[in-house]
């Protein structure tokens, strides 16, 4: 599936995760059990938004291409070619990072 593919539904953004370093500073290599989920990532899609309990529209405060820092544990995580992307609710976003 490509990444053009995935349209998110409602309030929903996909996130493709930043890669991190996979040595210390020292030089010592991370062996994949011992790395921290990513916390940075870039949007490739977002959804329209969503509606308010007065039926008002909420639009979208992120949009594809900005780099933003997201919970650590939020949303799911899902397959998109050979990459793994999360999709999550734009409130799981904690900021836009410049």
């Amino acid at each position: 599936m490509k990444g053009s593919q995935i349209q998110p539904l409602f309030d929903n953004v996909a996130i493709a995760p930043v890669k991190e370093d996979t040595k210390t500073p020292g030089g010592i290599l991370l062996p994949e059990s011992a790395k921290e989920k990513p916390q940075i990532g870039i949007v490739m899609a977002v959804g329209l938004g969503t509606t308010d309990d007065k039926g008002k529209t909420v639009k979208m405060v992120v949009k594809k291409g900005d780099k933003v820092l997201y919970k650590k544990w939020g949303g799911n995580e899902v397959k998109v070619g050979n990459e793994e992307w999360t999709i999550l609710e734009q409130k799981d976003i904690l900021a836009i990072v410049k």
